[in-house]
């Protein structure tokens, strides 16, 4: 049987992104193996959506560090595995890890004359428009290891375009993403907007204004995302405070290492009625569905899944102007994109998607906001799982006749 290797540094993250690849994959004939430290799990507490999908596991001691003595052991672990089980095909994801499978293969074609395939799937490179002098550093690294890559697939536009330049052994491709299951979102599709009817949920959904003892005259503003710095959730708590003479309350989906820190913050700003801790969300449709706007500040993202989540669901967005978010959002059509990271500047575009009328001739806000969430529905079907599907069959075949 055919092998495939799929390598990621932080375990979680192929059951959370990749399982339609690996569909793909074992469709194909394919044995999938995957390379990760399982003592690393991101998008998940354990590694439980592993069991019963066929995919073997195999311990590398990967490190966030990119340390040479330090990342050592994960190489010759690596190259140790590809030896031992002669695989068909790898596909690699993240920075480091990506870097190391890469490397390793090579080892392995020089000791072994054996050519095999490498894809690596970039989403989101360390380096970009805005991007500090330390995300810069990697793009060296990344031109350099294009020499032992088969397939760059980037996932938003202007990676796409870098990575045309690069001095690649194959191809750089432009696949909308990991996909949207959009029949997944079509039940909890937004379709009421004034307060007095607004949706709660139905009989089988979890009522969030009950459950965080929202008042029933008040906006939802949400967002999902780990509590990294990366997500800027600061930005839209200081936020808030200038939006107080407003009803809305800010609710935050997700869970990380800067909870403590942003709950201190919540508290000095005297928010603690208007910003709420939701933790780790197992059902973001339903919160989307029952929320007035999806506010996602990030300072850097590929082509953001909660965004399109989102936009599935049919909500108006404030978001960041960067790379992956201005592929989705369109300012004034499904929402409004902010230049850099002031809080103000945010409290200026939330109170403008919240203030009924903007002129004797400007429609009533609450119809603006739908007409942002029909835009963002149709929008985000460019992004469909379909659509990717279609791509990645395109590109395994590929990949495995040029072998």
């Amino acid at each position: 049987m055919k092998k495939v290797l799929l390598v990621t540094r932080a375990s979680g993250f192929i059951p959370q992104h990749e399982m339609n690849n690996v569909k793909i994959l074992q469709e194909m004939g394919f044995e999938v193996h995957y390379a990760t430290n399982l003592q690393d799990v991101v998008y998940g507490k354990d590694n439980q959506r592993l069991q019963g999908t066929g995919i073997i596991t195999h311990q590398i001691d990967f490190v966030r560090s990119t340390l040479p003595v330090r990342i050592q052991p994960a190489l010759r672990q690596l190259e140790d595995l590809m030896l031992q089980e002669s695989f068909d095909l790898i596909h690699c994801h993240m920075p480091v890890s990506g870097v190391l499978a890469r490397k390793a293969a090579n080892t392995v074609r020089k000791k072994t004359g054996r050519f095999v395939p490498v894809i690596y799937t970039a989403h989101g490179f360390h380096f970009f428009t805005g991007a500090s002098w330390k995300n810069w550093c990697y793009y060296p690294v990344e031109r350099h290891m294009a020499r032992y890559t088969d397939r760059l697939i980037t996932i938003n536009r202007e990676d796409y375009k870098r990575a045309k330049h690069f001095p690649l052994r194959g191809n750089a491709e432009w696949v909308p993403g990991v996909g949207i299951r959009l029949e997944l979102f079509a039940r909890y599709q937004k379709t009421t907007w004034d307060i007095e009817t607004d949706n709660n949920g139905d009989g089988n959904t979890e009522n969030i204004r009950k459950k965080y003892g929202i008042p029933d005259d008040y906006r939802i503003l949400v967002s999902i995302g780990e509590l990294a710095a990366g997500k800027n959730h600061l930005v839209m708590i200081e936020a808030m405070k200038e939006l107080k003479d407003l009803k809305l309350v800010y609710l935050i989906c997700g869970d990380g290492k800067l909870e403590p820190f942003l709950r201190d913050q919540v508290r000095e700003f005297d928010l603690e009625n208007r910003v709420i801790f939701a933790g780790y969300v197992e059902k973001p449709a339903e919160v989307l569905q029952q929320s007035d706007c999806f506010v996602f500040p990030s300072a850097r993202e590929g082509l953001p899944v909660a965004l399109m989540e989102a936009m599935a669901v049919g909500l108006p967005v404030v978001a960041s102007d960067i790379r992956g978010n201005h592929d989705l959002i369109e300012h004034t059509k499904g929402g409004y994109l902010v230049h850099g990271f002031a809080p103000e500047s945010y409290a200026v575009k939330i109170r403008r998607m919240f203030t009924e009328k903007e002129g004797k001739s400007a429609v009533p806000r609450v119809v603006r906001r739908e007409q942002m969430g029909v835009w963002n529905r149709q929008k985000v079907k460019e992004f469909s799982l379909f659509v990717v599907e279609t791509e990645m069959r395109r590109i395994y075949q590929e990949v495995i006749s040029s072998k």
